[in-house]
């Protein structure tokens, strides 16, 4: 059974940081895009930031380039997201992903709130 497990999240204030992690178990995962997504109460789910398990290229999305930061630790199945200079615009609930490169089919984990407060 695939799990994906979130933690980390809380409440911060602007300017400050928090690290995200996500341990993923269940599975190999050397055939998935790992990613961080996430959600403001009202708005659509974001894309945040993504790699292939398998390293490469990191993709970002725009809001948070520059400020988030995306990295793995293969041998123990955890994938984080470092998030330095928190706006009060990225407070919302954090998804982990692992999405399939062969038929795009994809796991969610349970989701970690992160507050920040101006």
């Amino acid at each position: 059974q695939v799990q994906l497990v979130e933690s980390g999240g809380g409440l911060v204030q602007a300017g400050g940081s928090l690290i995200l992690s996500c341990a993923a178990s269940g599975r190999s995962f050397e055939n998935y895009t790992m990613a961080w997504f996430r959600q403001a109460p009202g708005k659509e789910r974001e894309f945040v930031a993504a790699r292939h398990w398998t390293g490469g290229r990191t993709y970002y999305g725009d809001s948070v380039r520059g400020r988030f930061t995306f990295s793995m630790d293969n041998a123990k199945n955890l994938v984080f997201l470092l998030m330095n200079s928190l706006k009060p615009e990225d407070t919302a609930v954090y998804y982990c992903n692992a999405q399939a490169t062969t038929d795009g089919f994809d796991y969610w984990g349970q989701g970690t709130q992160v507050t920040v407060s101006s």
